[in-house]
């Protein structure tokens, strides 16, 4: 691993060097841990400089044993977030399901699964999390079910002109018997977004929409009773006490009318470039407005948060007007390859988008639906945020921490995946066998590849699971693992894990960190970027050979061994430094 440098490290020469002297290793100190408060005393706004951790609580720490992580898992665990230096914790789907896909199909929304836990394990987490000083956000599904819902096993019992048939897209087939899809959309998952059902009396009768996979039935937003649960759903977890929501698949509730032809094959491929019939439009937007009056009815400045894929960041401005949610992911950026000019210009896109509507922009680089960004930036540009190649893990783990500190350089709030702070790769060598992810298993769209960031994550250098459960692990870990596990890192001064622990103090204590909307950016050699916030410069090198800059002062953290005087710094390939003038 490369080495980080923290303030204490940086020369404090009166005149030049002869020569540029190395900041030389040193040992971090270990974050200290936060001052224990509750989240009542937290001031509003705070969503506009979080840093908010997503967890996935199968992947997490298992509790019990049974090679699946819970909720307690995770409850035992809040102080090393805590400690970390995040502010909130996201949580992945943790509701009563089948596991069709991992979660994200709905069988109860006011349940817990018990692979997870229960009720009362969830208001347990949520309470000692207050207590850490740390915010819960929870997942919420609101553009399908699963098709064990109570809703869709009534409308399919009832058969044809059942009420409860509105609540979903139920339509009749074309061609002669009715053997065609109603329309040529595709799932994202592959293969038809439509399956014909077979009728209480045998016979083959309507079709179904599902965008994603067979078990996942979309609902139908025109009926007015799909607002009604929804918004009942809202105040149950409300009501429990979490902060927030991430609304899945935000973009996609409200269908076009008449459910029209697109005309086209291979349809995932034109995702992110043009408004599809059944994303982005426009009229999820009165959905959100009726949302955000219930969550502004609550004491403690809770959020909503958007997964919203939109072929450009101004339409992903359109879901943080002021009326509506209030951070949405910014996936320009996370698709973005580790490039300065073309950084540069996400960027500047993203503030500009954001400015207008007095949102936070909000800056993240993996999560559970993509390959971690240390396996992504070790392979070459152009293969997309689904790659199965391992690459130069070298290459990939220095390019990583150097986008992270860049990351938390920028004006706004950021995300951190699980485990990312433990510079995990992606596991890209799985066998077919334990896959789980249900786009594996279809014929054609994305590769399904997600279950290679979604192995859990380690604790410890030895154990059945490195810590993370004492009967193994629901996918299994690589064998060097071990040296990547928290334990392994704790301590050590150029680990990826104090790394993070130190930027996010970092972050947390300089006055020009954190909320605002604006960068000054500097003159620098091609293939850098550097940006000036208030006292504070962040200098990127994202070439593959050292680079001289002019020195801006002290420095602050690295991700790499810079040679300094007081007028210049050499920073290796691949390096981002933070500089402050305070």
């Amino acid at each position: 691993m490369t080495q980080q440098h923290s303030a204490d490290t940086a020369p404090t020469a009166s005149a030049p060097a002869a020569h540029p002297a190395p900041l030389a290793p040193a040992t971090v100190p270990e974050a200290a841990p936060a001052a224990v408060t509750t989240v009542a005393a937290d001031r509003s706004g705070w969503w506009r400089d979080a840093v908010i951790y997503q967890v996935y609580p199968r992947s997490f720490a298992d509790s019990d044993g049974d090679g699946m992580g819970d909720l307690e898992g995770v409850r035992t665990r809040l102080p090393y977030l805590r400690d970390l230096g995040v502010d909130a914790v996201w949580l992945s789907p943790f509701y009563a399901s089948p596991q069709a896909d991992a979660g994200y199909d709905v069988a109860d929304y006011r349940a817990v699964d018990p692979m997870f836990g229960n009720l009362l394990d969830a208001d347990a987490l949520i309470r000692d999390a207050h207590g850490l000083g740390l915010r819960i956000i929870v997942d919420i599904v609101p553009n399908h079910s699963s098709d064990q819902h109570e809703w869709f096993k009534r409308a399919l019992a009832e058969g044809p002109g059942s009420a409860l048939r509105d609540r979903y897209h139920f339509r009749p087939g074309k061609g002669r018997n009715g053997e065609l899809p109603p329309n040529d959309w595709e799932s994202i998952f592959g293969g038809p977004a439509w399956t014909r059902v077979t009728e209480p009396d045998g016979r083959p009768g309507e079709w179904y929409l599902h965008l994603f996979a067979p078990e996942q039935p979309d609902f139908d937003w025109e009926h007015p009773a799909v607002g009604d649960e929804f918004r009942s759903v809202l105040r149950f977890w409300l009501d429990m006490g979490v902060d927030g929501f991430r609304i899945d698949v935000a973009h996609g509730l409200v269908k076009a009318p008449g459910l029209p032809d697109i005309g086209s094959h291979d349809q995932v491929k034109l995702l992110g470039n043009d408004v599809m019939p059944f994303f982005d439009q426009d009229g999820v937007h009165d959905i959100y407005r009726q949302w955000r009056t219930i969550l502004d009815e609550y004491a403690g400045h809770r959020i909503f948060v958007a997964e919203a894929w939109t072929p450009t960041i101004e339409r992903t401005a359109n879901y943080v007007r002021p009326d509506e949610l209030h951070q949405a992911f910014n996936f320009q950026y996370l698709s973005t390859h580790w490039d300065a000019a073309e950084l540069r210009e996400v960027i500047d896109r993203t503030l500009d988008a954001m400015r207008p509507v007095g949102a936070p922009a909000t800056w993240v680089l993996s999560n559970h639906d993509v390959t971690r960004h240390t396996t992504r930036f070790a392979n070459p540009a152009g293969l997309g945020t689904q790659i199965r190649l391992p690459g130069d893990r070298a290459l990939g783990l220095r390019r990583a921490r150097a986008a992270t500190l860049l990351m938390l350089a920028l004006p706004g709030s950021a995300y951190v995946y699980q485990g990312e702070e433990l510079g995990l790769p992606d596991v890209t060598d799985l066998p077919d066998e334990v896959r789980q992810d249900p786009a594996y298993f279809r014929g054609a769209g994305q590769d399904g590849f997600r279950d290679g960031c979604r192995v859990p994550i380690p604790w410890t250098r030895t154990g059945p699971s490195y810590g993370f459960g004492d009967g193994g692990s629901w996918l299994p870990q690589p064998a060097d693992w071990a040296e990547l596990s928290v334990e392994a890192q704790t301590g050590a001064p150029d680990s990826t894990l104090t790394l993070y622990r130190t930027a996010l103090a970092a972050r947390r204590a300089h006055p020009d960190l954190g909320a605002g909307d604006t960068v000054e950016w500097l003159t620098s050699p091609e293939g850098v970027l550097a940006f000036r916030r208030g006292d504070f410069v962040c200098v990127a090198n994202t070439t593959g050979e050292p680079v001289t800059v002019p020195s801006y002062g002290r420095v602050l953290l690295t991700n790499g061994e810079v040679r300094a005087t007081t007028e210049t710094a050499e920073l290796p390939a691949d390096t981002t430094v933070w500089w402050t003038r305070a």
